[in-house]
């Protein structure tokens, strides 16, 4: 499985992003094998729509799993019809969040977890 995982500065041992559509980066992880990759967000400086912007790069590069701080409105949408599982943390670097996503520790939402962020 392919998972996306929000980041600050494209680092694997740094804390994680907990802002979805305009964080800097996105972590991406192969489950089974655990290589990854960091890739720059195109949605972070979006004048209006970042979170759905950010899903579409989501599966542009095939993620199935996605884990942030918050979801808003408009971005869950774009998940849910997209066809990724999303998970919410409170912290940890993409390393540990792996390791809790692979043992079930993580909570799947199914509902916008915060509101729209605007700046």
């Amino acid at each position: 499985m392919k998972l996306a995982i929000s980041s600050p500065d494209g680092k694997f041992d740094s804390k994680f992003s907990a802002r979805f559509g305009r964080c800097a980066y996105f972590i991406f992880i192969d489950t089974e094998t655990r290589a990854w990759e960091a890739k720059t967000n195109p949605a972070a400086n979006a004048r209006g729509g970042a979170g759905p912007q950010a899903v579409q790069f989501l599966s542009e590069n095939g993620a199935e799993a996605t884990i942030t701080g918050r979801y808003g409105p408009n971005a869950f949408s774009a998940i849910e019809a997209a066809g990724i599982q999303a998970f919410e943390a409170d912290s940890g670097t993409p390393e540990e969040l792996l390791n809790k996503f692979l043992a079930g520790e993580l909570n799947q939402v199914n509902t916008s977890t915060g509101p729209s962020l605007h700046h």
